[in-house]
Order: structure tokens, then C-alpha cells, then sequence
């Protein structure tokens, strides 16, 4: 994802062969004749099986676009039709992110939305996921325990487990996991253009979909119109660097939310300053290296406890009182049930990591970019973050991957993402997301020129449709009327602390009125598994 500028004359060859061939300029005369069959195909819609408010298809496009008369495969597409045909303004394409999430049900998240009135909303199922072409992965045969604080007898073991992966995708992909690439997603994202018969598309996407909406638009930049990049990648850098920014953005959280607590110590009673704060935790996590704490069992249901309660401002006011009953509970004191009440809680951390996304497409595309080959550079980095900042499972963004052992040579390099042709669009990002941290949506914003709002101190990943006004207001402005914001700007989000006022000279303890912490996490994971955002 992250390399530095090439010349002008490199990124306008890049862009002048958009899709095996295809020039990057709108209207049929474009489209070389080996490719006319696919862009020329009737589609036939019907009522989707999963989704009864949308209509469905199947379109054909081909495995390797070098070789358009070889191998097909299929692409699934829905529409929400635009409530409002008067004025409609042609398609928006979104995709859910991922890599590897289903996008046939996305439309829906928009239904509700004032760009449903003037736009066909497009889901579709990317090539190798759900309802289109399938790319599987044979199941792992290895069951290696993956700590979050791995000793150097463990570490071997996150080897053991990446080259595992890699080895049962290559025993199932076949030649196929050649082609599932970015690049040749948003060549079929060209055809699903032709196939609707639209001169232009716009576009919308979350997470890794805003790297897919970069692609299309420097491999197509005059068929792009209007686009909005939710949670954005860094386009010049590695899968692994950004990996390490979600290290960061995870640590970011945690010590936001310590600042935050040590504020508010006569209400939590955890100590005046951050350092206080964590050497809280830090007893408990010693104490779970002999026994149980409450309804948690290891130093590792720790760590994944740690890593959801802080990322989440919504719930930081209850964690922090779990927090100060575990630390209790070390005395003799605690809550008789808060076992109960602590399993519960990080039952729904864990639910939170669970993303539907086809695992084979998501081991194959992250091997796009270049993976560190020495294993001691990512044991170097995994130590460091064990001893430093272990909470939040840290330790296993810095892991090797199955890209480390990448079976198949790549058909293409990446390209450098860049802006010509399209329209200024925007991209939107939460100050505290760990999947896609905030640095990365600055810089994909600068990269391409587009205008910036952030949304400080929330933790939310995909901010378009959670339910901020401001976000929805200022994206629905751009979408609807071609109005942007300014350049810069910020917007409050959803995720907020409880109103509990800081420490003042004279202050009490504070009751605690904020709502049942387990119903609060009960909502986040719901909204997390309803979203459709990977």
C-alpha cells in the first residue's frame, strides 16, 4: 500500500491500460473487442434470496484479464433502485471492506439515506466471496496456542501458523488465487459499468474498499464521478506497516482511556495518573499468570478484554469500574457476581473479532503487498510490543502472516495510487480506529487531494450511517448536491464517554449513572454484526 511517488509518464502508463487494455476514457468505443462480450452481456434481475428489498444478478467476467478468452467467472450484483427516478443521477457502487466481505447486502445500509432518492445503490459480492466465483482455503490442520504475550519457546508457533494457512490456500486456490486481486476487482467493478449501461460510476467505500475505490480510480480516473472513502487506508505504505499503525492506534485508546480515568479518580478510585491507572491492570494481569480473576481465566482474556472496553469511549466509565471490582476481588472484596457479569463482557469482546469475511480472498489479496521474509524482524517487533503494550492483543498485528510464505508469484505489482482525471471526493475517519488508523486516512486524503473530516476521541470503524449527523449531513451534501465541506474538517461522533465531570480540588466520588455496561457492549457488538462493514 505504500510507496512514494513515481514519475508522471509511470502513473499515466498505469492508467492508460485500466483493464487488460482498456483505455481509461468513457464510452463503448473504449472497450477492445476481446473484452466487448463481457462489457455488452445482458443482465437479468431478480428478487435477491437474502436480501428482499434488493434485486439481484449474476454477470460474467473473465478469470485473467490478459486472457479474456479463457477461463469465466462469475460476479454477484444487487441494486436498491433510486426511490426517486426524476432525478436520479446514475449508480453508486459501495463495497464493505474487508478484504473478502460481502457487499450483496450493503445497499441497504443506504436505503434510509437521502442518496437513495437519486442513486442506484450497487452491492456486489467481489470476485472470490459469497454468491460470486468462490476462492476457498483448505482448513488449518494445525491448532497452535497463540498467546498474547508469547514466550520465545511460543513464538515459533505464529511461524508454524502462518505457513500452515498458506499452505492449505495454495492446496485449494488453484490458479485462480492468481487473479483474486485488487486490481482485477476493480476491473469487474468497470464491467458491472458497462453491463448498466452507465458512462460514470460513483462510488463508496469502507476500510479496504477505500483502497478498491483508490484503484478503480487511478486505473479508470475519467470513469470515476463523485466518491467518499470511509475509514480510509494509507495507499503508500505496506499491509504490514499499516498493521503496526493499528498497534499504535490500539495503544492510542488505552492510554486515552487511563488519561481519562486517572481524571476521574474519585469516582473510579484507580489511581491520579495514567501510570496509575495501568499498573492496575498490570497487577491483575500478574495475578492471572497463576490463577483466575473474576470471569477471566488467562492473561490473554485480559488482553482481548483490555483491547474492546477501551477502544469503545461508550463504555470506558463501566470498564473502568470492572477494573476497579477485578482489582477488589484480588483482596477478598469484590462483587460475588462479578465472574458472571466479567465472562459475560468478554464473551462480547471476543464476538467483536468475528468479521464474515471468505478467508481465502482475504489471505490472497494482503499478498499483494511485500511481506518481511526474516522472521526474527517480526519476532523483534512481537517482543517489543509484549513488553511494552501487550493489552489489546498487540502482538498479533506484528505476527507473520501467510504472506511471509506467499506460494504464487503475483500477475501484477501495485500501482501507485494517485488522483488525475476524477473529482475531489472526500474521505471521513475516526480518530480511534484500531482497523484503519487515523494517520492513514490523512494520508490518503493528501494523497489524493480529497477534503478530510475527522471525528476526534471515538473509536468507531465506518462512520457513514452509524448514526452521526454530521457525517451523514456533510456526506449527503457531497453525494446529493456536489457540495463539499471544507477542506479540513471535524465532525462529533457517536462514541462518547459518560458526561462524568474530572476531579476538581473539592470534588466527591461521583455515582455512577451511566447504563449496564453488558447492555452497552451488547449494542456495540450488534451494531459491529448488523453493519455489513468489514
Amino acid at each position: 500500500m505504500r510507496l512514494r511517488q513515481w514519475s508522471v509518464l509511470a502513473v499515466a502508463t498505469v492508467a492508460s491500460l485500466g483493464a487488460g487494455g482498456l483505455p481509461a476514457v468513457a464510452g463503448a468505443e473504449a472497450v477492445p473487442s476481446k473484452l466487448k462480450v463481457f462489457y455488452e452481456q445482458q443482465v437479468t434481475w431478480s428478487q435477491c434470496a437474502a436480501a428482499a428489498t434488493l434485486e439481484c444478478a449474476t454477470i460474467v467476467v473473465p478469470m485473467d484479464y490478459a486472457k479474456p478468452g479463457a477461463e469465466r467467472i462469475q460476479v454477484a450484483i444487487s441494486r436498491l433502485n433510486a426511490k426517486d427516478p426524476a432525478r436520479r443521477r446514475g449508480v453508486l457502487l459501495v463495497n464493505p471492506g474487508g478484504p473478502g466481505g460481502s457487499g450483496l447486502g450493503l445497499p441497504n445500509r443506504f436505503a434510509n439515506q437521502p442518496v437513495a432518492q437519486l442513486y442506484d445503490v450497487i452491492g456486489f459480492d467481489p470476485r472470490g466471496v459469497g454468491a460470486s466465483t468462490q476462492l476457498r482455503c483448505a482448513s488449518s490442520l494445525l491448532d497452535l496456542p497463540l498467546p498474547t504475550r508469547p514466550t520465545e519457546a511460543e513464538l515459533p508457533s505464529f511461524t508454524a501458523a502462518a505457513r500452515d494457512v498458506e499452505d492449505g490456500c495454495m492446496r485449494a486456490g488453484g490458479d485462480y488465487r492468481r487473479h483474486v486481486t485488487t486490481r482485477n476487482t476493480a476491473r469487474d467493478m468497470d464491467v458491472i459499468r458497462g453491463v448498466l449501461g452507465e458512462k460514470k460510476i460513483n462510488y463508496f467505500g469502507y476500510s479496504y474498499g477505500t483502497w478498491l475505490g483508490a484503484m478503480y480510480g487511478t486505473l479508470f480516473p475519467r470513469l470515476l464521478d463523485r466518491s467518499v472513502l470511509d475509514s480510509a487506508m494509507d495507499p503508500n505504505k505496506t499491509w504490514h506497516e499499516q498493521d503496526i499503525d493499528s498497534a499504535h492506534s490500539i495503544k492510542f485508546n488505552f492510554d486515552s482511556w487511563a488519561t481519562w480515568t486517572a481524571a476521574r479518580d474519585k469516582t473510579f478510585k484507580l489511581g491520579s495518573t495514567p501510570a496509575q491507572v495501568r499498573a492496575g491492570l498490570d497487577r491483575i494481569a500478574a495475578t492471572l499468570a497463576t490463577k483466575p480473576v473474576g470471569g477471566l481465566a488467562t492473561v490473554k482474556d485480559l488482553d482481548v478484554f483490555t483491547g474492546f472496553y477501551t477502544r469503545y469511549r461508550a463504555v470506558w466509565a463501566g470498564f473502568s469500574r470492572q477494573v476497579r471490582e477485578l482489582l477488589d476481588s484480588l483482596s477478598g472484596n469484590g462483587n460475588p457476581e462479578l465472574a458472571k457479569e466479567t465472562a459475560t463482557l468478554l464473551e462480547l469482546a471476543k464476538r467483536s473479532l468475528i468479521k464474515p469475511t471468505n478467508a481465502g480472498v482475504f489471505q490472497a489479496v494482503l499478498c499483494e503487498w511485500d511481506w518481511p521474509s526474516d522472521q526474527q524482524q517480526y519476532y523483534r517487533d512481537m517482543r517489543q510490543w509484549r513488553d511494552t503494550h501487550p493489552y489489546g492483543n498487540t502482538v498479533s498485528f506484528l505476527a507473520p502472516t501467510n504472506c511471509a510464505f506467499r506460494g504464487f508469484t503475483r500477475t501484477e505489482p501495485l500501482p501507485q495510487i494517485t488522483r488525475t482525471a476524477y473529482p475531489t471526493g472526500l474521505v471521513v475517519h475516526a480518530e480511534g480506529d484500531t482497523q484503519t488508523a487515523y494517520p492513514n486516512g490523512v494520508v490518503m486524503a493528501e494523497t489524493l487531494r480529497h477534503h478530510l473530516i475527522s471525528v476526534p476521541n471515538d473509536g468507531e470503524h465506518g462512520q457513514y450511517g452509524s448514526g452521526g449527523a454530521c457525517v451523514d449531513n456533510a456526506v449527503n451534501r457531497y453525494l446529493v448536491d456536489g457540495i463539499l465541506p471544507a477542506t479540513r474538517s471535524e465532525c462529533a461522533g457517536v462514541d462518547k464517554p459518560a458526561d462524568i465531570p474530572a476531579d476538581t480540588a473539592g470534588a466527591t466520588q461521583i455515582p455512577l449513572t451511566e447504563p449496564n455496561l453488558i447492555e452497552q457492549a451488547s449494542g456495540i457488538v450488534r451494531r459491529l454484526e448488523t453493519s455489513g462493514i468489514q
